[in-house]
């Protein structure tokens, strides 16, 4: 006897298909590594308030905001470089160089807050442009350029400072607010990283700008044959990643209360980069986005944090950070199917 079954109208037909589509849509703008990074968030979350009543309280989150801002501005920028096939792991470096440049120029010129904020972002910009150069027009490969970068301008910072805190800023008004004021409730730190998310997001999705930087990533040899003048996108990039930086070496400064040349800006390349590779972007170029990334930055934030809450060693800290950036790495190279080293291809 043969049975035939049915299928009930009701589950297709033009409402079902466009239901089909729209979580088919839903899906593709969040993207199933953000989905990976929200699911981790939560567990973070669950897992440290439940074991301290006070990790979730509204003053805990501000405490994890404000820390994980210049974190996240570094993973912005640094965002912007890997899709278009470059590497910057001077940028803690940066950040020392303006913070200390930012407080110098501001004692100086008594205490004129406008100005040690523009000489800072004078010096990113400067700094910025010459690791650009280096990498052009020296022909040298991002890595090495600014692995040499991140020695040079660690040791400029140490020696325009002889090594030590410099200036006092919190007598004053503007660095104060930038430091420790609020708007709408929330730090200004964080509106200072949601407005360069935002311009950064802009510039990648919806600028030939952004489209150019993602055709460099994804092939610079089709891409140089389009028209598309490398050098010059290149010098952009890390001109940017400069500007940035000294935004962050501001705020550092703001947070602290003088210029630092080491303190609270060594190892942020390397939670950069993580935040960089743990939100989608391919280490060969052509693919990321902000979104990911600050998914990403929240994360390491609020595990750190926790880690931090719970009395653990900080050098769990870095080891936790080491762990989720080869395990980011790990998981791109099984999507992209590369063989393993040493097996034949």
């Amino acid at each position: 006897m043969t049975v035939t079954i049915t299928p009930d109208p009701a589950l297709k037909g033009p409402a079902h298909d466009s239901r089909s589509r729209g979580r088919a849509r839903l899906w593709a703008s969040i993207g199933g590594q953000n989905l990976s990074l929200i699911g981790a968030l939560v567990v973070v979350l669950a897992l440290f308030g439940a074991l301290n009543d006070n990790y979730l309280s509204l003053t805990n989150m501000q405490v994890i905001a404000e820390a994980a801002t210049i974190t996240g501005l570094l993973a912005i920028v640094q965002t912007v470089v890997i899709i278009c096939g470059g590497l910057d792991i001077s940028v803690g470096s940066q950040v020392g160089v303006a913070s200390v440049v930012s407080a110098m120029v501001f004692t100086s010129t008594g205490s004129n807050a406008f100005l040690g904020m523009a000489a800072a972002v004078g010096t990113g910009l400067l700094v910025g442009v010459l690791n650009g150069l280096i990498i052009v027009y020296g022909r040298v490969n991002p890595t090495i350029a600014t692995l040499a970068g991140l020695a040079a301008y660690k040791g400029l910072a140490q020696l325009i400072s002889n090594g030590r805190a410099q200036g006092y800023v919190l007598n004053n008004d503007v660095f104060v607010f930038l430091g420790r004021g609020k708007i709408a409730g929330l730090p200004v730190m964080v509106w200072i990283l949601a407005v360069v998310a935002g311009a950064v997001h802009l510039l990648l999705k919806y600028t030939d700008i952004g489209r150019n930087l993602y055709a460099i990533g994804g092939n610079d040899t089709a891409a140089r044959l389009a028209g598309i003048n490398i050098n010059k996108y290149l010098v952009f990039v890390y001109a940017l990643i400069g500007i940035v930086a000294a935004i962050a070496g501001i705020l550092l400064t703001a947070r602290t209360g003088s210029g630092q040349p080491t303190s609270g800006s060594e190892g942020l390349e390397l939670k950069a980069i993580t935040a960089a590779a743990l939100g989608g972007c391919a280490l060969k170029g052509g693919k990321g986005g902000i979104g990911g990334t600050l998914l990403a930055v929240a994360l390491l934030g609020c595990l750190e944090n926790g880690l931090t809450v719970e009395g653990i060693n900080s050098f769990w800290q870095n080891v936790a950070q080491g762990t989720l950036l080869v395990v980011a790495v790990v998981i791109q190279q099984r999507r992209n199917g590369e063989r393993a080293v040493g097996l034949p291809t």
